[in-house]
């Protein structure tokens, strides 16, 4: 199942159709019930050790506690994806009350806030994980002309790298889980040292690493799902 979000309604019953298909005996990927349980900005939260301070409330007054203890803080949706609805504020910045009102419908839904990561600048990279085992080559969507996002649908520059080894520890320390969860194809989002989002629903930047590197990676995760197949029979 491949879908962008929002996470929606629809979306939660076609995981049920898509179960059903499971019970009789195909093999969905990534699995339904992981598609419902991991959504891709709380399931980063799951490796607090990878994390930045985090904050997960609909409530302004604790937001903007979060935000005198941290100073420079980002904050998004939980169910937007090309960097939509993210913004970046300051202790002192203006229209902090109004920026928290519109995210949090004014506070009947709950927002994350994480502390401003700096390396930023030098790019949010997208680790592709292949059942558990990263792809080589990122690409790092570098922030242009003053943004704060990195995201490729937000104007980013899009720089495929080798993987560092810091890229790798973090790949070995999630990739074990996502084995566990049946989610085969996944994208992290890594900035610096520190994984932001974890993207089940559909992952991108394949297209972009091949163009740089020469690789195949849609033909690397066939290659994967066809010895899986093969395995299920």
């Amino acid at each position: 199942m491949r879908k962008d979000p929002p996470f929606d309604m629809n979306f939660v019953y076609t995981t049920y159709i898509l179960e059903q298909a499971e019970r009789e005996g195909a093999w969905i990927i990534n699995k339904p019930q992981s598609l419902r349980d991991c959504n891709e900005k709380l399931f980063a939260t799951q490796f607090p050790h990878l994390q930045v301070p985090t904050l997960v409330t609909s409530q302004q007054s604790l937001i903007r506690e979060f935000l005198k203890e941290q100073v420079d803080v980002i904050v998004k949706p939980l169910d937007g994806m090309g960097g939509t609805g993210i913004f970046r504020l300051y202790q002192d910045g203006i229209n902090i009350g109004s920026t928290i009102e519109m995210l949090t419908n004014n506070g009947t839904q709950p927002i994350m806030a994480q502390r401003y990561i700096p390396e930023i600048v030098e790019g949010d990279k997208r680790i592709l994980m292949i059942n558990g085992e990263p792809v080589p080559y990122c690409l790092a969507r570098i922030p242009q002309n003053g943004e704060v996002r990195g995201n490729l649908a937000a104007g980013g520059l899009g720089e495929a790298r080798p993987l560092t080894e810091t890229d790798k520890a973090i790949a070995a320390k999630v990739g074990p889980y996502l084995r566990e969860k049946g989610l085969v194809f996944v994208g992290l989002d890594v900035i610096g040292n520190y994984v932001t989002e974890i993207n089940v629903t559909s992952p991108t930047c394949i297209r972009e690493i091949d163009a740089q590197f020469g690789t195949s990676i849609a033909d690397d995760l066939f290659a994967v799902l066809e010895a899986g197949q093969a395995n299920q029979v």
